[in-house]
């Protein structure tokens, strides 16, 4: 790539010149050509070229690099420009064919703390949405060290980067969610939701979510190592999303209680209750734009009420789970002039008698109705084809 980046003012200039639409267009000179062609390659990155290039690097041993004055900030600057290059689905497939994805999972081994979080990044980035990458990561023995560094790395940044991989890793991965299972992964869950950091519980929290909802299975693990303790505490966090991926955790473990599964909140019910109650009484307090960015809080505790306890919340008493002006319908304004007239007279029929005369009106019957007494004959014979008359002028 030109270090001085691309001279786009020149391409802009040139293009404006050439379709100003003051002139016909034309075939271009072969003398333009070739500047447009030169200009456009000039700043065009090889991308395999750089990612073998970059697969070079991570091949090298750590302290020839060090030897060569590179630093750990200069790898995670590479790191960061192939993350780039493998968001493209194609070129994460690619880079184990270059042979990149061994030497990168390495790099999850690196002594530099920074190093091994970043080359977590990267790996995520790679197995996201990625069937083909995932099923290379767990064949090159990548779930290993991602697992050691999610479980016991010194660094609570490492460790939260190595969950957020393993979280992509064994999304939609059925062989990665059994790994998961068998390497005590519920249990260093359990250790990252006592952990004081917000971001590594929010994760935690989102992939524990997850896994009970695919495998209902699992709540009575999570009972077993005590988790609904730990999410009922954490659902009084102070932070926001840390408190509703609790609730989201509790309310799993509530619907397989109601299933009759054998899993079961049991002696906590209590303490649960107490929770929702101080939950609503917050929520109750809050001011209308408070209440706006608490809106998915709130539905959770009312549905974790309703299902625990067979009744509605007292939000949906008060009215608090729809604010003003959301998720009302709109107001019937045309029902009023188009309304059908049999569906008006049906509603309203009273409306139809004539007060004062006390005449009233014969609804339209689908059938012959009765035959006519002889003295009104000749009256309805003259109504009936004024009736006619309006119904072919129609």
């Amino acid at each position: 790539m030109a270090k001085d980046g691309p001279n786009w003012e020149g391409l802009l200039k040139w293009s404006l010149a050439h379709s100003d639409g003051t002139r016909p267009t034309g075939n271009l000179s072969e003398e333009d050509r070739r500047w447009f062609m030169e200009a456009m390659q000039a700043q065009t990155v090889d991308v395999i070229k750089r990612m073998k290039d970059i697969t070079l690097v991570m091949q090298t041993p750590e302290k020839v690099l060090k030897e060569q004055g590179v630093t750990p900030a200069d790898i995670e600057d590479m790191l960061d420009e192939l993350q780039e290059h493998v968001e493209s689905i194609d070129m994460a497939n690619d880079l184990h064919s270059i042979g990149g994805l061994v030497p990168l999972l390495g790099y999850l081994k690196n002594s530099h703390a920074n190093v091994r979080a970043k080359a977590a990044e990267v790996v995520s980035t790679i197995v996201q949405n990625n069937p083909r990458s995932q099923q290379l990561v767990m064949e090159a023995n990548g779930f290993e060290p991602l697992v050691s560094n999610f479980s016991s790395d010194p660094d609570v940044n490492v460790r939260t980067k190595a969950l957020g991989a393993i979280s992509s890793l064994i999304r939609h991965n059925k062989s990665g969610i059994a790994a998961f299972c068998l390497a005590n992964g519920y249990a260093a869950l359990r250790d990252a939701l006592t952990s004081e950091n917000v971001r590594f519980q929010r994760k935690a929290l989102n992939l524990i979510h997850y896994l009970l909802h695919e495998n209902s299975s699992d709540c009575n693990i999570v009972n077993e190592l005590g988790f609904p303790r730990i999410m009922m505490h954490l659902a009084s966090s102070e932070d926001g999303d840390v408190r509703e991926g609790a609730l989201q955790g509790l309310l799993e473990l509530a619907r397989e209680k109601k299933d009759g599964s054998g899993s079961r909140l049991g002696e906590d019910d209590e303490k649960l209750k107490q929770l929702l109650q101080e939950r609503i009484n917050g929520i109750s307090l809050m001011s209308a734009e408070d209440l706006g960015a608490a809106r998915e809080e709130g539905h959770l505790v009312d549905f974790l009420w309703s299902t625990c306890f067979n009744e509605p919340s007292s939000l949906r008493e008060k009215g608090l789970l729809v604010l003003s002006g959301e998720d009302a319908p709109p107001p019937d304004v045309a029902s009023k002039h188009f309304e059908p007239p049999l569906r008006a007279w049906a509603a309203n029929p009273s409306s139809k008698k004539d007060s004062s005369s006390g005449k009233k009106e014969s609804p339209l019957l689908l059938g012959p109705g009765p035959s006519p007494s002889p003295a009104a004959t000749d009256s309805q014979v003259s109504s009936s084809r004024e009736g006619d008359s309006n119904t072919q002028d129609r």
